[in-house]
């Protein structure tokens, strides 16, 4: 069964980690995808090529999600070419770390704006398409560091707590309107990223985790998957932390 056939869906920054893993098993189960990046196109339109051979439309978007005017157009872009939009994945994101004492001004606004400016702008931009549909499932990547903070990072920490905070406003004030408003606040995920980290260090992570591992951008992307499909159709103001049991 194909949980979202026939879906059409926005996820910015998707060409690569957690988004592309999701853009990936959205195609597989029905969706049509519509994604956005920033930078080189190159990668972006792989995505495209790699999966031109499916029933399905999967277009890219040059689009800088912290910008509030480009991302008005790219949701007027999308409903244009795909007719609506059922679900909005809220996954453009970038980390900037360092102590408080050492962090710049603009540090600190980058990663607010990229992170957590751009979850209103894209959700503002949306809202005239679900209200008029009067449904829609808007999903909003957090972090487990917006739930519990972590020494370094007080920009990122503060943009997804913040994330949370307008989840929850967004579910009591949209679900009148069968939309759906949740947030996924993901561990400790093995990317590239973790790649480049002392085998030592990673190692000592995943020993801190209840199951012993850290988890994959698919164990997300599952998640991702049930918010976006009528199996939580009951489920809104949500935070589902998907870290191995490193909060419990």
């Amino acid at each position: 069964m194909k949980l979202l056939k026939d879906k059409n869906v926005i996820i910015t920054g998707a060409s690569r980690g957690i988004g592309r893993s999701i853009l990936e098993l959205f195609i597989e189960n029905g969706a049509n995808v519509a994604f956005s990046y920033i930078g080189e196109s190159k990668e972006a339109k792989s995505i495209e090529s790699d999966f031109s051979n499916h029933k399905q439309k999967v277009i890219s978007y040059m689009s800088d999600a912290s910008s509030f005017e480009q991302s008005q157009k790219l949701i007027d872009d999308v409903v244009n070419d795909f007719g609506s939009v059922d679900v909005l994945v809220n996954n453009a994101g970038i980390t900037i770390d360092n102590l408080l004492m050492r962090m710049s001004e603009e540090d600190f606004e980058r990663v607010i704006d990229v992170n957590l400016k751009s979850v209103f702008n894209t959700t503002k931009a949306i809202l005239r398409t679900m209200l008029k549909q009067r449904s829609g499932s808007i999903i909003n990547m957090s972090s487990v560091v917006g739930v519990k903070g972590n020494a370094g990072q007080s920009n990122y920490s503060a943009s997804k707590a913040g994330m949370i905070g307008f989840t929850k406003s967004m579910a009591l004030e949209l679900g009148s309107r069968n939309i759906r408003c949740n947030c996924i606040a993901p561990g400790f995920i093995e990317t590239e990223m973790t790649e480049q980290l002392n085998d030592d260090v990673v190692q000592s992570w995943r020993d801190s985790i209840p199951l012993k591992r850290g988890g994959n951008t698919n164990d997300v992307a599952n998640v991702t998957l049930f918010l976006a499909s009528d199996l939580s159709s009951y489920v809104t103001g949500q935070v589902i932390n998907v870290c191995g049991g490193m909060l419990t």
